[in-house]
């Protein structure tokens, strides 16, 4: 049990023992909140909840750091974490006392950071933040999170994004204004539906390729390829259990790595898609040299003609939706500057999202699309990865156009409602 005993000065000091048996004390200015306080105290050490009142002065960035280097995640994870730790965490919170930090900072800090950067960022730092500061509550520094409750941006999607590409677009203007080196990973992530981890961790092993059976081609997807810190690297296993599949190849997809493979004689061990150096591609290396520009000479992201002898003109549109041009005198000059400049443009992962959408708008099962994309639920493929196509309204058309030719059909020489059949009779 506790006590109180009245100082020199007057003031009262509540005097207790902590569950590890250390000689706690708080002086106060009266009897009566001294004992308010023992009582409090005494129930929290007696439920389990203590929490010791110098604790909370553990610095957030020094507790951050143990909590960090205390993580067993995935490599990108630590490293997004770390990122995200370092660039927004740490120069707002990193000085203060952890118990300082109360639910009114916390969503200062939101709202502030909000003006600046998209909700899904916003939401990431402060997802971090609490999970942070979820385990200085277990710790017992502090005896609640003050990140509960904290409200949000809304995170809507735009309207008139992005929606996939016809895939007659994708065999008859992307894959011809794709190098063709890079052709085949293109063709992979289109018509298998692979991500870009997946697809640079293909060996020649996982690939089925009959020479004179098309249905019988298929890839396997065993491993990924992560990035860290700009360095690639082996990972011996698929995102989840799902993500290891086996995928049948469409035609298209069968020629060019048929076609690679002919370019390059691999054996079985050896990467499917790499650089030219025979080494895995670097996203953004991929993203800025390849993908980019094989989109503006697709025409799908700006423009460029020619309008003379050694003349070129470029046109783009900015981020606030801005026409913009430039005369240059290559095509390859042009090509790269709206590449660089043009806001937006399709992702290579949308390869994905349209596969997705091709596959369930031509009636393939939800869960036969849910096997191939290699996911845990089918809600994930409904939700996130299929779009509605362009020309739904014809399609939505053609089912009461189909419904009312066969009611027609059916009433040919049959009595309408109202003629002496039941419905005359009906209530």
């Amino acid at each position: 049990m506790g006590h109180i005993v009245k100082t020199p000065a007057g003031t009262f000091r509540a005097n207790w023992r902590d569950p590890s048996g250390r000689q706690k004390a708080k002086t106060f200015r009266t009897r009566k909140e001294a004992a308010a306080h023992l009582a409090a105290t005494e129930t929290t050490v007696s439920q389990g909840t203590y929490v010791d009142p110098t604790a909370g002065k553990t610095r957030f960035g020094t507790y951050a750091e143990r909590w960090l280097a205390s993580r067993s995640v995935e490599a990108t994870t630590l490293a997004a974490w770390t990122s995200r730790l370092r660039a927004r965490l740490l120069p707002q919170w990193g000085s203060w006392p952890v118990a300082r930090i109360d639910h009114l900072a916390v969503q200062e800090w939101v709202t502030r950071i909000g003006r600046e950067l998209s909700p899904a960022t916003v939401a990431s730092c402060h997802s971090l933040l609490s999970s942070i500061l979820a385990s200085a509550v277990r710790s017992r520094l502090i005896a609640f999170n003050p990140c509960e409750g904290v409200r949000l941006p809304a995170q809507r999607k735009r309207a008139g994004g992005q929606l996939p590409l016809p895939l007659d677009q994708v065999t008859e203007l992307l894959l011809p204004s794709t190098p063709e080196w890079h052709r085949p990973v293109v063709a992979a992530a289109a018509g298998a539906g692979l991500r870009w981890g997946e697809c640079l961790g293909l060996r020649w092993g996982d690939v089925d390729l009959p020479d004179d059976d098309d249905q019988g081609a298929t890839l396997s997807v065993r491993r990924v390829v992560i990035e860290v810190n700009g360095h690639p690297a082996d990972k011996p296993y698929p995102k989840t259990a799902q993500s290891r599949r086996t995928v049948p190849m469409p035609p298209f997809l069968r020629a060019e790595l048929i076609r690679h493979r002919g370019r390059t004689n691999p054996d079985a061990t050896d990467r499917v898609f790499t650089n030219q150096a025979g080494d895995p591609m670097l996203r953004s290396n991929f993203r800025r040299q390849v993908w980019r520009p094989s989109l503006v000479r697709a025409g799908l992201l700006g423009s460029v003609r020619e309008t003379g002898p050694h003349r070129f003109r470029a046109t783009w549109r900015d981020k606030e939706g801005t026409e913009q041009s430039a005369e240059f005198t290559t095509h390859r000059d042009a090509v790269a500057h709206v590449a660089v400049k043009a806001a937006g443009g399709l992702r290579f992962h949308d390869l994905r999202h349209g596969y997705a959408t091709w596959l369930i708008s031509s009636g393939v099962p939800v869960n036969v699309v849910q096997a191939v994309m290699g996911h845990e639920q089918a809600s994930t493929t409904l939700n996130r990865y299929t779009h509605t196509p362009a020309d739904f309204h014809r399609l939505v058309r053609g089912v009461f156009a189909a419904t009312a030719d066969d009611s027609l059909t059916a009433n040919e020489g049959g009595r309408s409602n109202g003629d002496d059949g039941e419905e005359e009779n009906a209530p």
